[in-house]
């Protein structure tokens, strides 16, 4: 990979693309987050970083909804698509590029795309007979269907037997590279093993397209006006049409991603399926496939018939973007199902964002502004070096909740030591050692928004506001307490 100068590598991440059919929820913002916090955090190290993110367009539930509006597809996703954007705005995400899976440029790439599949002998026609989840718009494997006792987990609906003529990719010839892939990509590595064990017996061609009278809404295929691309070439080809493969601008120098965020849901179509795609193709794989889990609402599976799936969109209008932000990239682990409820967002709200950290901010600038403490902060030595160099192992793990819960204990432990130390007592007795104390923890609060900036950079921006300098501003209340 070029280094346009030493140690500034160009970093590409990429956002599973939400499918189109209903308003977004908490659940997608999932990938937005965690996708957004290793983004900055890689930006902060002084790398080039472009993030991706898009719209599933395509299908047959879009045709259905749309048939139910009675709309046409395109104008269903159109009205659709700007809400998407909303969320991803409001959640202070910095995504770089966009596909929407109908843009015509999108879907002439995804064309050349297949042209190059075919012409590396990867595609070929077939009468497909087996398992088919119309919930999840995904054919399935005789494997997959036995061990889902022929009932999809996630919609609670049998599978539908069904037979048709497709094209199918040659995703069978790839099975030894698609393990090591699967060995050294994905993480957790938990996540990695249930892969493993869906291709134990060799990884399965899969279909790649529909006939045009059981989907008129997609792609079409090059050269067969009787077929309709399926949404593997046309949706998991958005991460690289997004940097205008194979067009001759191709942005090459950010390829292969060094991170592609799913959901565990998907995993298996970015583990198998797109590695398949990529291998055909010549092109690289990811260095690191990130699947993290689901967010249930007060331990239950959201549902619109149940009435509890939870808006993105409204959370941070009501309680700022960093509360949102911080609650589910803390209280939600990265890569296993996490609870949301009203309670314990409020909870940690005024627990841990309005008493821990922004009491400290507003009594330790209020102190040294009170007193007049000489600035030495840059001199200090820290209290929560090891703190530091914990959150510094989690990141590289991927353990953001983690990583945040290193950042807690260092505000919690700089709080104690403002109780511990009594400052407003040492500037009645001992005014010299007041001011080391409170440059210490000066020093350590700049320190610890350093550390928030990936997480929470609005707040982070504030902290340092108040603090970067020879003298303290006034501090602002950075999260005023909220009722239940």
């Amino acid at each position: 990979m070029r280094c346009d100068k030493i140690g500034v590598m160009k970093k590409y991440i990429t956002t599973a693309i939400p499918y189109l059919n209903a308003r977004p929820h908490i659940g997608h913002a999932m990938d937005y987050l965690l996708a957004d916090v290793w983004a900055r955090h890689e930006t902060i190290g002084g790398h080039e970083v472009r993030m991706s993110a898009g719209a599933d367009e395509h299908g047959t539930k879009v045709e259905q909804k749309a048939r139910e509006a009675g709309v046409s597809p395109q104008q269903f996703v159109d009205d659709l698509a700007p809400t998407f954007r909303v969320m991803i705005a409001k959640l202070n995400v910095g995504v770089t590029d966009y596909v929407r899976t109908s843009d015509p440029e999108h879907a002439r790439r995804c064309q050349e795309i297949w042209r190059r599949l075919d012409a590396a002998g990867v595609i070929y026609k077939s009468k497909y007979q087996g398992w088919y989840c119309s919930g999840c718009e995904s054919f399935v494997t005789e494997t997959e269907a036995r061990a889902m006792d022929y009932q999809c987990p996630d919609h609670q609906k049998p599978l539908e037997k069904v037979s048709e003529e497709n094209y199918y990719l040659r995703v069978s010839k790839f099975t030894d590279q698609i393990r090591e892939f699967v060995r050294t990509a994905v993480v957790p590595e938990f996540r990695g093993r249930e892969i493993l064990e869906l291709i134990k017996d060799g990884a399965q061609d899969v279909s790649i397209s529909r006939p045009l009278e059981k989907l008129a809404w997609g792609v079409p295929v090059p050269d067969d006006d009787a077929q309709v691309m399926y949404v593997w070439v046309d949706a998991l080809s958005n991460y690289i049409t997004a940097l205008s493969y194979p067009d001759d601008d191709f942005a090459a120098d950010f390829w292969p991603a060094h991170v592609q965020v799913v959901g565990k849901d998907i995993l298996r179509f970015h583990a198998i399926i797109w590695p398949a795609m990529l291998l055909a193709l010549g092109l690289k794989l990811p260095r690191t496939l990130l699947a993290h889990g689901f967010i249930n609402v007060d331990n239950t599976k959201m549902s619109k018939s149940l009435g509890n799936v939870v808006d993105p969109i409204e959370l941070v209008e009501q309680y700022g973007v960093d509360a949102v932000r911080y609650f589910f990239l803390r209280h939600i682990p990265t890569f296993e199902d996490g609870d949301y409820t009203t309670e314990k967002f409020i909870a940690a709200y005024n627990g841990e964002l309005a008493n821990d950290l922004g009491n400290l901010v507003s009594r330790l600038a209020n102190m040294i502004d009170k007193y007049d403490v000489p600035s030495a902060w840059r001199d200090s030595q820290s209290r929560i070096a090891a703190e530091v160099a914990e959150f510094h192992k989690f990141m590289k793990k991927f353990e953001y909740h983690r990583a945040l819960e290193t950042i807690w204990t260092a505000v919690q432990s700089c709080n104690r030591y403002i109780d511990e130390t009594k400052p407003w007592a040492l500037a009645k007795t001992d005014s010299a050692e007041m001011a080391q104390v409170l440059n210490v923890l000066w020093g350590d609060i700049m320190i610890i928004q350093a550390l928030l900036t990936p997480f929470l950079p609005d707040a982070a921006a504030k902290i340092r506001a108040v603090f970067d300098g020879d003298t303290v501003q006034p501090a602002p209340i950075l999260f005023p307490k909220v009722d239940i």
